[in-house]
């Protein structure tokens, strides 16, 4: 595992048995760390020092950990967030995904396996930053994806998506029409090494079928193919 010497993870913690473990292990293996208690010290922290990602416990004493999410989403949002949970419902890893989160990890947790996510998600914010970028602008009818510029329009107007949102939806456009299966979307968006629920996948999907304006239950230009993958379409479909 390559790791990003001197990236600055900031952990968000109320344990602070967990919190300073973390900070000690990460230490050592070269991450620059720094820990905090509550959803205040975080606030305070991530304007103070924008860290290069965020490990983030979503049950705080004095607020919602999502709350931090969103902020970093709003603000920083080149930033990736992992969430760091021992509720294992599904309906609290959905709230810090949407939230802004593009990770979640349910305590108790290996060691191994949340700094190959660190890695991960730092080789991924290290690619979005370094500049480098393609010449193409895909259009699927009233659907622009420009590559260079990371950005998507619908009807002519803007879409704000997420870091790893356009990342998927790009992904889709170079091959639309086509199905792209579960398993490469995460190889191509995430990671080959990824050890994470496919939950993630399917929760970022939602997600830009609601900024594309899609309704639950509604025609969608993201199909979803059961048991493979999904496939984005040149145009939506119509009821």
């Amino acid at each position: 595992m390559v790791v990003d010497m001197g990236a600055r993870v900031l952990i968000v913690e109320d344990d602070e048995l967990i919190a300073s473990s973390l900070a000690r292990a990460l230490g050592a293996q070269g991450y620059e760390t720094s820990a905090v208690t509550t959803v205040a010290d975080a606030e305070g922290a991530l304007a103070e020092h924008p860290p290069d990602l965020v490990l983030l416990d979503l049950g705080l004493p004095d607020g919602d950990g999502a709350s931090i999410a969103r902020r970093v989403a709003r603000d920083h949002a080149e930033v990736p967030v992992i969430v760091l949970t021992a509720r294992s419902e599904e309906a609290d890893i959905v709230l810090g995904l949407e939230a802004g989160a593009v990770d979640y990890v349910v305590k108790p947790f290996r060691l191994a396996e949340l700094s190959a996510r660190i890695a991960s998600h730092l080789r991924w914010r290290r690619a979005l930053t370094s500049g480098v970028a393609d010449d193409d602008v895909i259009r699927l009818g009233d659907l622009v994806v420009d590559r260079p510029a990371r950005r998507v329009s619908l009807h002519g107007n803007d879409v704000a998506l997420r870091p790893k949102e356009f990342d998927l939806l790009e992904r889709l456009a170079l091959d639309a029409g086509a199905v792209v299966s579960r398993e490469q979307l995460i190889d191509d968006v995430w990671d080959e090494n990824w050890w994470g629920s496919t939950k993630t996948l399917d929760v970022h999907v939602n997600s830009i079928r609601r900024k594309l304006g899609e309704g639950a239950g509604e025609p969608s230009r993201i199909t979803t193919i059961r048991g493979v993958g999904y496939r984005l379409e040149h145009e939506r479909r119509e009821p």
